[in-house]
């Protein structure tokens, strides 16, 4: 198949541990030599070059194409990413680029791709494979099948690839450093990209604020909030795994201030940092062990739930109940603070959610002055304007 490929070199810098990163997109030399010295670090070229290669079969042929036109459209973003100090994007959006239910990403020196709803075919994936080999010379990808309903990773992996798959890597992100492993206990990657967004802007906010961040996850909103100067950081999860990798990414970057994290149901926290309490009996049963908190507000709070869960202590339901959190959210925000809020299911329209959020923040007491919305970038497309993922930066 012979095309043009628009392919533009990316982010270069000195690794730690690790020796120099793969190269970045393009087509020809390898670029290793690139990484020789620090000087030689953020450079970002761009070339054009006529591509030869064998025809893959004629039914990939079309996937093919919407991988490199995805690809030639980021060229862009990729550069400006680059010179921010960032390795980490996605590559095809398959839900509105023309695979649906297919996503490719670079998390630094590996691709990850994902399959969900229904199978790649090995053929289709092997000719991705050669695409990418080309496109980005000495970056493994590595396929997660999640088609099944639950959406846990079903393909199995030769030894050498569980090798590759389970490597301990980094990656950076608006010079912020995150680890990264396509296989892990998990079954999502441990950073989300879509929500770069709400990390760009909650680095702009954070500036000697205090921040709490809810439903941490692996604490990039956390990570990022001391990177930028936060005086005080709380990352929340009830999950120890994900707090570990945290802990990781905190210990990677050189931060100012010594980070806090907290395993704990969200509700159970929020309701003590609040001042609402939480009790240690409910209706005649006593709730499972839960860390004490005393009563403090935020200057700026992250909410970033699920989209449905249920625990002892509460239930996340991101369509029908989002205000059962966003009241201890609220009364948890200092007064004139920030609450940064999340909503990831499709389903829900925006100005319905935002609608139902000041609504609920009025009868709490606490009035919104002033949202703003936060665009996912342009690596996640939303031609119709209505991302799946909405985040809305309230003034309180």
């Amino acid at each position: 198949m012979t095309r043009f490929l628009q392919i533009y070199d990316s982010l270069s810098y000195p690794q730690r541990n690790s020796g120099p990163p793969a190269c970045a997109p393009r087509i020809g030399k390898a670029r290793s030599e690139a990484y020789s010295r620090p000087s030689d670090s953020y450079r970002v070229r761009s070339r054009v070059r006529h591509a030869t290669r064998a025809s893959p079969p004629l039914m990939h042929t079309a996937l093919l194409a919407r991988i490199d036109a995805a690809l030639s459209v980021r060229a862009p973003l990729i550069a400006q990413l680059a010179a921010e100090e960032t390795d980490a994007y996605r590559l095809f959006h398959g839900s509105v680029e023309g695979e649906a239910g297919l996503t490719i990403d670079r998390y630094g020196s590996a691709l990850l791709a994902q399959t969900f709803h229904r199978s790649l075919e090995a053929d289709a994936f092997a000719a991705i494979q050669a695409f990418y080999a080309e496109a980005f010379p000495g970056l493994p990808l590595i396929l997660n099948d999640r088609s099944p309903a639950n959406s846990r990773i079903v393909n199995a992996l030769t030894p050498e690839q569980i090798e590759i798959a389970q490597q301990a890597r980094e990656f950076r992100e608006l010079g912020v450093r995150y680890r990264f492993q396509a296989r892990h206990e998990g079954q999502d990657p441990w950073l989300f990209l879509d929500l770069r967004a709400g990390r760009r802007r909650v680095m702009q906010e954070a500036a000697g604020k205090s921040v709490l961040n809810v439903f941490a996850y692996t604490c990039g909103i956390g990570i990022a909030a001391a990177r930028a100067g936060a005086r005080h950081v709380v990352n929340v999860d009830f999950s120890e795994s994900s707090l570990a990798v945290g802990k990781d990414n905190a210990r990677l970057n050189d931060l100012p201030i010594r980070v806090r994290f907290v395993k704990s149901d969200a509700f159970a926290a929020l309701r003590q940092l609040s001042g609402l309490g939480q009790p240690k009996m409910v209706r005649g049963k006593r709730m499972p062990p839960f860390p004490e908190l005393e009563p403090h507000q935020f200057d700026l709070v992250f909410l970033d739930p699920p989209r449905y869960a249920r625990s002892p202590f509460g239930v996340v339901d991101l369509v029908k109940d989002y205000p059962a959190l966003l009241k201890p959210a609220l009364l948890s925000t200092a007064e004139g603070g920030t609450l940064i809020c999340c909503n990831n299911v499709a389903q829900v329209k925006r100005d319905d959610w935002i609608d139902q959020l000041q609504r609920s923040a009025a009868k709490a007491g606490r009035p919104i002055r002033e949202v703003e919305w936060i665009e996912p970038e342009s690596d996640f497309p939303s031609p119709d304007g209505n991302p799946p993922l909405k985040i809305a930066l309230l003034r309180v």
